[in-house]
């Protein structure tokens, strides 16, 4: 089974990257489904310097505006490490499999995001609202 499409360029810092693969590497073997998922992902990524993260690329700790496209219906979420998810509905951890899907993509990328229940929606990233390296912040 082939898929049709070819999956978008990702575009990550060496900041998140170095972060990331010490957080993969802290992580006991089977602790989490993802984890091999999170690895593919950063193992294809473009790897660039964080002054050099285009503004529109999500992030670590990016906000991201998304949009779904059966309902039109929008929302915001942030991408954060898993100490920093918290339970105000407005975070999800880069290791939950949407989190890492999310991590690299630009503004206009879609995306496949499970239903609760079950099932598939499509989600296309309308805008990056905050991004750390669009606003100087490259130590957080």
């Amino acid at each position: 089974m082939t898929e049709a499409h070819t999956k978008p360029t990702l575009i990550i810092s060496s900041l998140d990257a170095e972060r990331l693969e010490r957080l993969i590497e802290s992580l006991p073997g089977k602790s989490f489904p993802g984890k091999d998922d999170l690895e593919a992902e950063l193992a294809r990524a473009e790897v660039v310097e964080p002054k050099d993260v285009p503004a529109t690329v999500v992030t670590m700790n990016s906000t991201v505006r998304f949009e779904i496209d059966s309902s039109l219906e929008e929302f915001c979420l942030t991408l954060v490490y898993p100490r920093d998810v918290d339970a105000s509905g407005e975070k999800i951890s880069i290791l939950a499999p949407v989190g890492s899907a999310l991590l690299g993509l630009s503004q206009g990328d879609e995306i496949e995001w499970p239903k609760p229940g079950g099932g598939m929606l499509r989600v296309r990233i309308k805008e990056v609202t905050y991004q750390p390296e669009r606003s100087g912040e490259y130590h957080r």
